[in-house]
């Protein structure tokens, strides 16, 4: 259970002496119970109580770490159920199943899938995250998939799955320096398990024939001191891979029970039967609801589109908007002739403006200042999309050294700025260009 702000109270030195910005030490205990401080800002705690108060005081689901380095991530650490509450923290990633049962021409051609999903969504680099190696009873294929794998030229993340101990020992010795999730620890061997990754604090994943099962192997490797783990709901029927997300993550964070604080591994590709397009459909419930290792069979377009979009929206924090880096974007091989369009750093009024453009097939230059991320109107009544920010912007971007044309198309929907650019920008012609979007295309042929 999560300690009150009297139990943390308890443990300060309670002087009173003001250094971490609260008048006392009970008013900090208050705010570091509620969430609102960290406990390291008091400077005269022994270090026996804030080793216990970081781990009390600490999120109800565990960051746990894999990868090394930019392949390193993150899951875990979630401290509410929706993200409406607050945010979600660590994004759930995505994994593609390799087997030793697959022949040579199966790993090539999937490595190579893999390798072309590979793209830039609002400035984050869209790929296949996790490299997931599963035993089905041939070591030596299985230890040459992970070389294989590992020599490909992939730049992902590995996690080994396997429940034979004998087996893990030689595999991670191929890749223990990448830090791979290792998935196969049971009832039946978790402890020679939880010997063969203390070393390297590597992340283990735990699986079990239902909930309550699974609950009491938790427990047990706790009972190791042992913490560095992931959670596997099962994949027996949807229904229970569902139910059992679920509860693991409302047991953590409901019920304030850190026996289920930990990130969870789902095989949507064991439940959809090979169908591709529920692959999809299940990993976009599981995006949403609570999976941390989403492992698919594979990996394309078809894939990549619906589910990084939709990761990207979810992991997104409600409270700040989705923004474009503010510069100059040259749009159909823009030239020196080139007009210049001006819009908003909102995502997706650029993404619709710039799409517009594109489809004219008319070269052209798209300016985006700082306007905090807003749309169009909402930036202009905030002052932030005003005719001094264009103007300024128009200055100090570089746009007159890149094309000739002096025509400046401003939306329609903030046409009351013509005059104050005009009064900004001497030599340069304002043009009132369409309220909608939509419209772009034929706007600019016909100018």
């Amino acid at each position: 259970m999560a300690m009150t702000g009297l139990d943390i109270y308890k443990l300060t030195p309670k002087t009173n002496c003001k250094e971490c910005g609260f008048p006392t030490c009970m008013a900090f205990s208050m705010k570091v119970a509620a969430g609102g401080a960290e406990i390291q800002k008091c400077s005269h705690m022994s270090e026996e109580a804030l080793a216990k108060l970081s781990e009390s005081t600490a999120p109800l689901m565990k960051t746990v770490v894999f990868g090394k380095g930019e392949t390193e991530y993150k899951l875990g650490g979630e401290t509410v159920l929706f993200r409406h509450e607050k945010t979600f923290v660590n994004k759930n990633r995505f994994a593609v199943l390799f087997t030793d049962k697959m022949s040579p021409e199966e790993v090539d051609a999937k490595i190579a899938g893999m390798k072309e999903v590979c793209y830039v969504r609002i400035g984050e680099e869209m790929k296949v995250e996790i490299a997931a190696l599963k035993y089905s009873g041939d070591k030596d294929a299985f230890l040459a998939l992970i070389k294989k794998v590992k020599e490909s030229g992939l730049k992902v993340a590995f996690m080994l799955i396997c429940e034979d101990v004998e087996v893990l020992k030689e595999a991670l010795e191929l890749v223990k320096e990448e830090v791979p999730i290792v998935h196969g620890a049971n009832k039946n061997n978790y402890s020679e398990m939880v010997q063969l990754v203390r070393d390297k604090k590597l992340p283990l994943g735990l699986r079990a024939d239902n909930l309550e099962e699974l609950y009491a192997l938790t427990e047990n490797v706790q009972k190791m001191d042992y913490k560095e783990l992931f959670l596997d709901p099962g994949c027996k029927s949807i229904k229970e891979a569902y139910v059992n997300t679920l509860q693991i993550r409302r047991t953590a964070l409901k019920e304030q029970d850190r026996t289920f604080g930990y990130p969870s591994i789902l095989f949507v590709n064991e439940m959809a039967n090979g169908d591709k397009y529920m692959e999809v459909a299940l990993s976009s419930v599981f995006t949403i609801k609570y999976g941390s290792v989403i492992v698919l069979s594979d990996m394309d377009y078809a894939r990549a589109l619906p589910l990084f979009g939709l990761r990207q929206n979810i992991f997104t924090d409600p409270q700040k908007p989705m923004r474009v880096e503010p510069k100059i974007y040259s749009i159909n091989n823009a030239n020196e002739n080139s007009p210049v369009l001006v819009t908003v750093d909102f995502a997706l009024s650029y993404f619709v403006v710039s799409g517009e453009i594109e489809r004219s097939k008319i070269p052209a230059w798209l300016v985006i200042p700082d306007a905090g991320g807003y749309s169009v109107l909402t930036a202009w009544a905030a002052g932030k999309f005003s005719g001094s920010v264009i103007s300024k912007f128009i200055k100090e971007s570089g746009i007159e050294n890149k094309t000739k044309c002096r025509k400046l198309i401003i939306p329609g929907k903030v046409a009351v700025l013509k005059g104050d650019i005009e009064d900004s920008l001497p030599g340069w012609e304002v043009v009132v260009g369409p309220d909608e979007a939509m419209h772009i295309p034929k706007f600019l042929r016909e100018m």
